[in-house]
Parts: structure tokens; sequence; C-alpha cells
């Protein structure tokens, strides 16, 4: 029952932003910040104590806008995430400028397969729909269900509206080993925790388990690995820069090949959380252990 009143909630929600449209939906952001920053906060500390042990240099005043800054991004997600239905195909092709989009142009026309590694950050939803109308082709997502299985199949709906389809981690990863085979492009957000026993790294100055599974499947299956995070910008465009990740200079062992992999990618968000830290989900105990 309390699943079935959430989505009533949710649909409910996501109708108003269509009778609203998404310009004037976007202005509620800073009252969904507002709400659950401020009147119900919901995981504000774990987004304070992460961004004070990742940014130890800066003060409490500044630790406290990026922290109420990251509520506002993630509200702007959520409305326009509540607003996928509604969309029109044109919009959402062009709603995210590729900078360099030539470099995946060139793997299509190579037939060449592609894992683009992307994280949670700015609109991740709108990168896996945009860059698929761009290419005209589908990319395979790799999505985490969400607790709400109603929710889930709203956002897989949306998701697969355009081109695009879902696969979950754990045993239907063999059809990203296939799709990898058959040269498609995958997308998967790689900025998640990873297993207690599994690899760790330095990550915003702070040891951390990270998801090697990107790697592994590149190593295995040989695929091209592009470094691709949206950023959102003050006019709630997108733009996004594609970063060939070079596969031909890592060490003889697998185990370290991964971790080379690993290094590079975590190397790299690190510089786009740098620049735009309100944009990343905070949210989640990165650092659980």
């Amino acid at each position: 029952m309390k699943n079935i009143l959430e989505y009533i909630l949710f649909l409910s929600f996501s109708f108003l932003s269509r009778i609203l449209g998404l310009w004037l939906s976007r202005r509620f952001s800073f009252i969904i910040a507002v709400l659950f920053y401020y009147l119900i906060p919901i995981r504000k500390k774990v987004v304070i104590e992460n961004l004070t042990a990742a940014f130890p240099e800066y003060s409490n005043k500044q630790i406290k806008k990026i922290a109420f800054g990251t509520y506002k991004s993630f509200a702007i997600t959520l409305i326009e995430t509540l607003y996928l239905p509604y969309i029109k195909t044109e919009d959402m092709k062009n709603a995210v400028k590729c900078n360099n989009i030539d470099l995946l142009i060139k793997k299509k026309q190579e037939k060449k397969a592609v894992i683009l590694l992307t994280a949670h950050f700015g609109n991740w939803e709108y990168f896996a729909a945009s860059i698929s109308l761009q290419l005209n082709i589908p990319l395979l997502l790799i999505t985490k269900p969400q607790r709400n299985t109603y929710v889930t199949e709203f956002m897989n709906r949306n998701r697969t509206r355009w081109m695009n389809d879902t696969i979950s981690p754990g045993i239907s990863i063999r059809q990203a080993y296939k799709a990898l085979n058959d040269r498609q492009f995958i997308l998967i957000a790689a900025d998640q925790r990873g297993h207690l026993e599994g690899l760790r790294l330095n990550f915003l100055g702070r040891p951390s388990s990270v998801y090697t599974g990107p790697a592994s499947l590149a190593i295995k299956t040989k695929a091209d690995v592009v470094l691709s995070i949206i950023c959102r910008q003050p006019d709630y465009s997108y733009t996004i820069n594609f970063v060939n990740l070079p596969m031909n200079d890592l060490p003889e062992a697998e185990d370290e090949k991964v971790k080379e992999v690993c290094k590079k990618y975590i190397n790299y968000l690190e510089d786009i959380i740098r620049k735009h830290p309100e944009q990343w989900l905070w949210m989640h105990k990165r650092w659980k252990y």
C-alpha cells in the first residue's frame, strides 16, 4: 500500500509538471530544496559529512552553500524526470550540447563496442535519452531498480521511450557482454560504492571502495571506454565533453588493468566534481566502508 500511495503522489507531481510546463516547473526547484534541506531534512547529515570530508579546506558557510545547492540540483533533476513523459522528441534531442560528438560518431561508423562511463551528475537521465537520439542508435542502460517497483517501472518506461533499453546489475550482465560483443554502446554510471572486499582507491581524499564492473567489462570485451559526464548550465541547458580513455597503455596483469582503468575514471570524476560540486549526488554514503 505504501508503494502505491507513493506512486500516486509521484504521478500527481508528474501531471502537475505537465500543466505548469517545464520552464515554470523548474522554478519550483528552490521551494523543493528548501523543503527537504530545512523543513524535512532528508539525508542532510550525510551530505554535510561527505562535503566536509571531501573539502576540508572549505569553511562551514561554504559547505552549507554547496549542500543547499546539491538539494536544488537534485530538485531540478527530479522535476525534469517527472516531465519526461511529456517532453517532445526534438526538445530531448537538443537538450544536451555535445562539444565533440564526432568522437562517438566515428566509433559508431567503425562499429566499435563502446562503454560510456558516466555518473549521477547533472541530469544523467537526459544524457542517456539525448545522446541516443543524436547518434540515432539505442544505448543499453545498466540501471539499479528503485525501492518502489512502481517508480522503477515509470523510470524504465521513460528510459525506453525512444530507443534505449535497460538491464539491472547482476545476472542480466550477460546481456551487457552480448551487447558489447555485438559492437553496441552501453551506458553505466560507475560512481557508486563498490563491494566491501573489493578494490579500494583514493577518492576525494579518502580511501573508498570502487565499482570495478565497467572496467572488467571493457577489458574482457576489448570495448572502447569513453568518459562522459553531463553538466548543467545556469540556463538549465546541458553540456558534455567526451573523453576517450586510452586502453593501449595498461599493465599486463588483468587485476592491474582493472585498477588502472578505475583510477583514470576516478581522477576524471574528481576533476568534474571539484568544478561543480553541487551537481553530484552527495546523498548516498559513498564512504560507508
